[in-house]
């Protein structure tokens, strides 16, 4: 029988508790509201949570025993895209941004999934994109409106 959450525990807030599992999801897979989630020990947690969520890596899943379950964020293929300035990352996050690509944007980088396409058109635009595997957590729309939170 699988275990049920019907509560998430931002990161940071679990207090002592120590996560009895893990659940490794891709940045598509971490927005929720209903699923059966497979831990990383074969157990599987029913997540039933009242309107959809992002989750976040380090929130947990408040399981109904009263143990938790940590959310990693899984390592996905992506493309590091750098800019020649600070100036030249809003041009290249401007470009993306109007095609409705999920970005991570960074201080130095912008992260987006591999799509040659796209690539093609940033080393046009004079950007240095190199492939990269890691955890990705592309920015929140505008037109986004359920919230994990902040």
């Amino acid at each position: 029988m699988p275990y049920r959450s019907t509560e998430i525990l931002p990161r940071g807030t679990g207090g002592d508790r120590r996560p009895i599992d893990v659940v490794v999801l891709s940045h598509d897979q971490r927005h929720v509201r209903r699923k059966l989630l497979h831990m990383q020990h074969d157990d599987v947690v029913m997540l039933d949570l009242k309107e959809p969520v992002q989750l976040a890596h380090g929130d947990r899943l408040l399981l109904d025993t009263g143990d938790c379950v940590e959310i990693v964020a899984a390592e996905e293929a992506l493309y590091a895209v750098t800019p020649r300035d600070g100036l030249h990352l809003v041009e290249l996050a401007w470009h993306l941004g109007n095609r409705h690509l999920p970005a991570q944007v960074e201080e130095a980088r912008i992260l987006i999934l591999r799509d040659h396409v796209i690539r093609d058109m940033l080393v046009g635009l004079g950007a240095t994109v190199r492939e990269v595997s890691e955890p990705f957590h592309p920015l929140r729309g505008a037109y986004h409106h359920h919230h994990a939170h902040g």
